[in-house]
């Protein structure tokens, strides 16, 4: 009908504020401390080199997580070996989100591993000895991240920066693996 306006969609709206809130963010030296703060907006950007998939999503906007945006973290950080999907802990989202803020990047993350089957998680621990037999990430609560722009330990100290959850560093294959576990750090 003429003279009548499109209806606004909440995924509308946030494409809104994600182009200007997200460029303003603050940076802080506790990333919790400004992640819980009022007006908060929590963005995530990441790409996966194996399967060719990109996300780039707002998954919180003050105080609350965006189911819509969820699913689509879900789908993103399933394992790609297997196609099987997780409910992916939005507290390792939190962990990613405020390491990325901390750094000051506007590059997203190559995504390595996110959740992994019990199956894919047994066939890694076979070829490698650093591969948990209890995983984190077969709960969906760990993901192993790369930047460009960053190094592996300034990554690291971005994410041990959180107090939130576990820190390994793997220089020799350039990756940081951050999950909502137990404060713990390891690695070179």
């Amino acid at each position: 009908m003429a003279g009548q306006l499109p209806a606004v969609t909440r995924r509308g709206m946030l494409g809104i504020f994600a182009a200007t809130v997200v460029a303003a963010a603050p940076t802080a030296s506790n990333a919790f401390g400004f992640l819980r703060g009022a007006g908060d907006i929590r963005r995530i950007r990441m790409y996966n080199g194996r399967t060719g998939e990109s996300l780039d999503t707002i998954y919180w906007i003050e105080g609350e997580y965006i189911p819509e945006a969820l699913q689509d973290v879900n789908r993103f950080t399933r394992d790609w070996r297997t196609n099987e999907m997780i409910q992916f802990d939005a507290r390792t989202l939190d962990i990613l989100a405020a390491s990325h803020r901390l750094m000051d990047v506007t590059e997203p993350y190559m995504l390595l591993s996110g959740y992994r089957s019990p199956k894919t998680n047994a066939m890694l621990r076979a070829r490698s000895g650093g591969v948990a037999r209890n995983s984190l990430h077969m709960t969906g609560k760990a993901a192993d991240v790369r930047l460009k722009s960053r190094s592996v330990s300034q990554m690291a100290r971005a994410a041990e920066a959180c107090s939130s959850g576990g820190v390994g560093r793997y220089s020799g294959s350039n990756f940081v693996h951050m999950d909502c576990g137990p404060v713990r750090h390891w690695g070179a």
